[in-house]
């Protein structure tokens, strides 16, 4: 037992010597030196150990490492990578779904301009589309604005016939005597193209500046008011008595679909302006109503 004992405490001792030993070797400072290699002089030496090595190149890694991070972080570099979703890709993406997000709303737009126009060619009255997503869908609300009943049947019965209440007559005979119903002029300027149905030409263009107030020719209520490629902004409105205009070619839209108009109120700016009259569904000559 002694025995085992002494040699335990012996491999113990030695042991901690060794470890001793290899601790002041690694923190004790070893001259590193170039020699001259004919005369074996000394040309250049620095005192170094090997801890300060250690401590160095765990330094160099650290600062790699956080050049690294902030690369990576504050700078599109990542973005070079092909197939890497950086901020470019996010920023493309987003940008697709905004671009296909108006496309949609446009086309929305445009199938109820064009419903609405069918109804007004059918003498019927529009209506107003209000389109709301429901998840991945469109669901559409459908409000009359002027509902119909029987007089107002029975009125336009008269007026579309031949009696003393014809649209026809009374337009005429209005105009020759040099009497207008008082519409408001929709924008300053000179008469270029004036109504031709048959040249598919269903108002009048007014050549006015550019940037000139647009206004409502009447009081009545926006019922579209939609972006075209190309005819820029397209503004509807409903008046009392079955009257529509439109104003084609529209720069800028001030009033939303649904809003109430006064006659004489801005509702865009256009240059050449494209004005049509829709009444009871059917497109007369502006020039019958207004002085331009």
């Amino acid at each position: 037992m002694p025995t085992k004992i002494t040699f335990l405490f012996t491999f113990v001792r030695n042991m901690c010597e060794k470890l001793k030993k290899w601790w002041r070797g690694f923190v004790d400072n070893q001259k590193l030196a170039i020699l001259d290699g004919d005369d074996g002089s000394t040309k250049w030496y620095m005192y170094i150990s090997p801890v300060h090595v250690v401590i160095g190149l765990l330094t160099l890694v650290l600062v790699i490492i956080t050049v690294v991070v902030l690369v990576v972080a504050y700078t599109p570099v990542m973005d070079t990578i092909p197939g890497y979703p950086g901020q470019r890709s996010r920023e493309t993406l987003m940008a697709g779904i905004t671009r296909l997000d108006s496309l949609e709303r446009e086309m929305t737009n445009l199938t109820v301009y064009s419903e609405n126009i069918d109804l007004i060619m059918q003498g019927k009255t529009p209506v107003v589309r209000d389109a709301t997503r429901v998840g991945d869908s469109i669901s559409v609300q459908d409000k009359t604005l002027i509902p119909r009943n029987a007089a107002d049947s029975a009125l336009r019965a008269r007026m579309e016939g031949d009696g003393p209440l014809s649209l026809a007559g009374s337009a005429a005979a209005g105009r020759s005597q040099g009497v207008e119903p008082g519409l408001v002029a929709p924008v300053r300027g000179l008469v270029q193209r004036q109504f031709s149905p048959v040249d598919g030409m269903y108002g009048v263009e007014i050549g006015a500046a550019n940037q000139s107030p647009v206004v409502a020719v009447k009081d009545g209520t926006v019922i579209l008011n939609v972006w075209t490629s190309g005819e820029g902004w397209l503004v509807q409105i409903q008046h009392a008595d079955n009257l529509v205009s439109i104003y084609r070619r529209l720069t800028e839209s001030s009033h939303a679909v649904g809003t109430r108009v006064k006659a004489g109120e801005s509702i865009g700016v256009a240059g050449p302006l494209v004005f049509e009259l829709w009444y009871d569904g059917t497109a007369v000559d502006p020039l019958n109503y207004i002085v331009f």
